[in-house]
């Protein structure tokens, strides 16, 4: 996220540090069908499409999104019930649909959709106050992806019916985010936002022992586009992200590139997850100035998304793909909603995180 906040899951509490505990019985997973090395990428391919290769890259996941994902039993992918301290909304798988070959995120009033949020989050791992707005973050389960490269195809919101002139307030996003923030906190975002049909924004953040978004753990770099309407059209974003560089691509071409010699935060080298929301931003400074022009619902439409992953990380993914095979420190504090069974239990600065259950 950028501009005052950040598209992963920003919290509301305050402080730094704190103790965690390991998986949570994650690891009895099975590990999701796939075989890059022989052309075969995890995930929902089309077993007659060829796709585009990228040197020095090999394909590893695919969704088309023909069909619905089950976000409850999907080995990969799943929902947040996040919701940020400084934003409008509360997360809920419910805002996530499938239909027509898309994904589709919807934002709406709290009172329209058939959703009971709880007061826990966590994705969050803390409490998250009552939000007038309900939307969708759909998140892949583990901290399972590094260095590769990262592509979607989506369309960002139109703030009235029939109407991509208007502007407003959203954040329409692909990134990747490491949980829990507090620990370990990197991101890469591409955020398409609502004060225009051309403004797309680029970040990256890097901290540690922090809870809260301030300025000073973020390089962010707003760009408008002439030509480019990402209301009435789908666009190709994308970025690259390898140890000394990230590289952000608006259909294939570069827009941005961040070096490690460049000085600044450091490029993240930890293992993060995959997501994907909409949100609406608090303050109205970042996502737009006009956000009373919002009618809801608003929706964003994803058409696909590829992962490629670097050749040269032999870490991340990890070989089975689940929970399994990973390092205890990249999953603690790794549940994302209520009901995936991953480790949610432990201490942040002395207190008992908080526990929802799952309906």
């Amino acid at each position: 996220g950028s501009g005052g906040t950040s598209s992963g899951s920003g919290g509301s509490s305050s402080g730094s540090g704190g103790t965690t505990t390991s998986s949570g019985g994650g690891t009895s997973e099975p590990p999701p069908p796939g075989d890059p090395a022989n052309g075969v990428p995890f995930g929902h391919p089309d077993a007659g499409a060829t796709y585009p290769m990228h040197d020095g890259f090999t394909l590893w996941l695919v969704e088309e999104f023909e069909e619905a994902l089950d976000l409850e039993s999907d080995p990969i992918w799943t929902w947040s019930d996040g919701g940020l301290g400084e934003g409008l909304v509360r997360f809920q798988k419910e805002a996530i649909s499938f239909d027509d070959g898309k994904m589709r995120l919807t934002v709406d009033d709290a009172e329209n959709v058939a959703a009971t949020p709880q007061s826990c989050s966590h994705a969050e791992y803390s409490t998250v106050f009552n939000k007038p707005l309900i939307s969708g973050e759909m998140r892949t389960r583990h901290n399972l992806f590094r260095y590769g490269r990262y592509e979607a195809r989506f369309r960002a919101p139109s703030v009235k019916p029939n109407d991509v002139v208007t502007n407003g307030n959203y954040i329409s996003t692909l990134f990747v985010f490491r949980t829990p923030k507090f620990q370990n906190w990197r991101e890469i975002d591409i955020e398409v936002t609502g004060n225009g049909p051309n403004t797309v924004t680029t970040n990256l953040i890097t901290a540690n022992d922090t809870f809260q978004w301030n300025a000073s753990i973020q390089e962010v770099n707003p760009f408008e586009f002439e030509g480019v309407d990402t209301r009435s059209d789908f666009h190709d974003f994308a970025f690259e992200w390898v140890p000394d560089r990230i590289t952000w691509y608006l259909d294939g071409e570069v827009v941005r590139e961040r070096k490690s010699d460049d000085g600044g935060l450091p490029i993240p080298e930890m293992s993060t997850k995959i997501m994907m929301n909409l949100w609406i931003f608090n303050g109205g400074a970042f996502g737009g100035t006009e956000g009373a022009n919002n009618e809801y619902p608003l929706q964003s439409e994803y058409e696909w998304l590829r992962f490629y992953k670097w050749d040269g990380d032999d870490t991340y993914p990890c070989a089975t793909m689940n929970a399994g095979c990973l390092p205890v420190e990249d999953l603690d504090f790794s549940s994302n909603n209520p009901c995936d069974e991953l480790s949610s239990t432990g201490q942040i600065n002395g207190k008992d995180a908080c526990q929802a259950t799952c309906n």
